[in-house]
Parts: C-alpha cells; structure tokens; sequence
C-alpha cells in the first residue's frame, strides 16, 4: 500500500512542481518590490528556487514517463508565470534601461509560441525546434539574473551599490536588453517559418 501511494505521489510529482512554481512568482514580485534590502534578498532566493523547480518537474516526468494533457498545459504556463514575473520587474529598477517596448515584445512572443505548441500538442503533432530556442532560453535567463541582481543592489551602501550605479550610468544593459530582444523575436519568427506547413488546409494540399 506504501509503495503505490509513493508511486502516486511520483507520477503527480510534476505537475505539483509547476503548481509551486506558479504560487512562488506572486510571492516573488511582493518580496523584491520591497524598498527592504534583505526582503528583496529572500525574493530573488524564491525566484531561484522556483527556477530550480522548473528542472525537476521535467527530470521527474522524464524519469517516471508522466505525461498528461492537464502537464502539457501547466509546465508551459507556469514557466511563462516565472519567466514573465522577472521581466515585468526590469523597468521598475531602470526604465531607460530596461524599456517597456522590450519587455512587451518578449512577453507577445513567448506567450504565442507557448500557446501555439500547447495546441499542437493537443493535436497530437510535434513542433519542428531549433537550436535557437534554446540559446534564446539561456540568453533570457543569464540576462534576467543580471537585471534582478541591479535590482537587488541598487541604492546599497557598500561596493556593490557603487558597481551598479555605474553600470546603470552607462547604455551597457540597454544593449544586452535590445540583444535579447532581438533574439528573442528572431526565434519566434524562426519557429513560425520552420512550421508554417502546420498553418496550411490540409484539404488545399
């Protein structure tokens, strides 16, 4: 009895990963907008370790062969929660730097692909990938740690405050902000053009 109710628990393991990723994201925004050094301290470790959820729910699915329709719409969505909770953050530390034109684009395009592989994946058919998606996945997360850490030190009375005013006096953040944008969009557009046979009749083929 003990070994199928742990089995139970394993195979909605995943799903319950997702679920705690999308509670931590509001909980995320209330901390790290705090003017509290250490209170915005605890909301950037929250942010992490919802990330870290986000390899454990597709290790243990991977791992138990868990796949369900309800998973294919969750995992998608609760990253999106995370993802989109730490950029809408960005303008609120350094609007210059972090534009909300930017912001926007990033969110329009993430949001349509995610939308469009939850539907195909409904239809049963399989989303041709790039290796762009996941340079875009890595750029936008090593670029969102950074923007989160000059928020984090920003105003602070020790060194590291002083490097961030720096860093916020120079256009170096505006750049890497329009970069990941730019491959952000470029991705989106790949994705569409590599699977633009999805979008034709099949009664017109």
């Amino acid at each position: 009895m003990l070994k199928i109710f742990l089995s139970s628990c394993m195979h909605r393991l995943p799903n319950i990963l997702s679920g705690i990723r999308i509670l931590l994201a509001p909980i995320f925004l209330v901390l790290f907008f705090q003017d509290d050094f250490v209170a915005k301290a605890i909301g950037l470790a929250v942010y992490i370790v919802a990330a870290i959820t986000d390899y454990y729910d597709g290790y243990f699915a991977r791992k138990y062969n868990v796949y369900t329709d309800f998973g294919a719409f969750l995992d998608p969505l609760a990253d999106k929660f995370l993802t989109f909770s730490g950029f809408i953050v960005l303008p609120f530390i350094a609007a210059d730097q972090f534009p909300w034109w930017a912001i926007i684009l990033i969110i329009i395009r993430d949001t349509a692909i995610t939308v469009l592989r939850v539907y195909m994946k409904r239809r049963k058919t399989t989303m041709v990938t790039r290796f762009t998606a996941k340079i875009k996945t890595t750029i936008q997360m090593v670029f969102l740690y950074i923007g989160l850490a000059v928020g984090l030190f920003q105003g602070v009375n020790f060194f590291a405050g002083d490097w961030v005013a720096w860093l916020l006096g120079t256009d170096i953040l505006l750049v890497l902000m329009i970069f990941v944008t730019a491959v952000t969009v470029y991705s989106g557009l790949e994705y569409l053009y590599v699977n633009r046979m999805l979008f034709k009749d099949p009664e017109s083929a």
